[in-house]
């Protein structure tokens, strides 16, 4: 029964190709993090269809850069507060006087290397400081393409390797991605629990509500 809900749920991927890594691309990089999934996705796709791997890279690239605009855009729209609603204020500080030094590379560098490097601080902290949209699309674009061209490549080369890993290890592989998808859900749930007992609303308006000070 595993191994054919398994099956089932690889072969609907598969099938969704370079459009599911538009849209995870665009869910991973934006409203719903999941470190290394893009990454994951991009080989094993490329080391199903050999041939294809340059248009996988270029999907996984589209999709990263459309999901990061949109961080980018709510940073933009929410200012600093943005940024402070998702780590310490002591910590937000750091990443903006690292954007304020190093700019274009702050988005650069970060977007080529994999997880747990954090991305998402630097995307918000371009928009809240208003920086050049044309400039974002160049760094972070130039980062995803080189880094997703290279996994692609990759996983064209070693495809007989990496499917081999992934039938020894699908089980716990599995189990894994189920116990964090729970773990996500009821940590969800209960962060919304907690803001609607305090009189929040569950979706915080940035503009509106002060951030915490530490």
């Amino acid at each position: 029964m595993l191994m054919v809900l398994i099956t089932g749920f690889g072969g609907w991927v598969l099938r969704l190709g370079g459009v599911g890594l538009i849209l995870l691309g665009l869910a991973d990089n934006s409203v719903v993090p999941m470190p290394g999934s893009m990454d994951a996705a991009t080989i094993i796709l490329s080391a199903h269809e050999k041939e294809w791997w340059w248009y996988y890279a270029l999907m996984a690239t589209i999709g990263g850069l459309l999901g990061g605009y949109v961080t980018y855009a709510l940073g933009r729209k929410g200012g600093k507060e943005a940024l402070e609603k998702k780590i310490p204020k002591q910590k937000a500080e750091k990443v903006y006087k690292t954007f304020e030094k190093y700019g274009f590379w702050s988005l650069f560098v970060p977007g080529l290397l994999p997880p747990p490097v954090p991305y998402s601080p630097f995307l918000i902290a371009a928009g809240a400081m208003k920086y050049s949209r044309r400039k974002f699309f160049v760094a972070v674009g130039m980062a995803r393409a080189i880094r997703y061209t290279a996994l692609a490549y990759l996983g064209s080369i070693y495809s007989r390797q990496i499917f081999g890993f992934f039938h020894k290890f699908y089980q716990p592989l599995f189990w894994t991605l189920i116990g964090l998808a729970v773990a996500g859900g009821l940590g969800a749930a209960l962060w919304a629990w907690k803001r609607k007992r305090a009189g929040k609303p569950v979706i915080p308006d940035v503009k509106n509500e002060p951030a915490k000070v530490a």
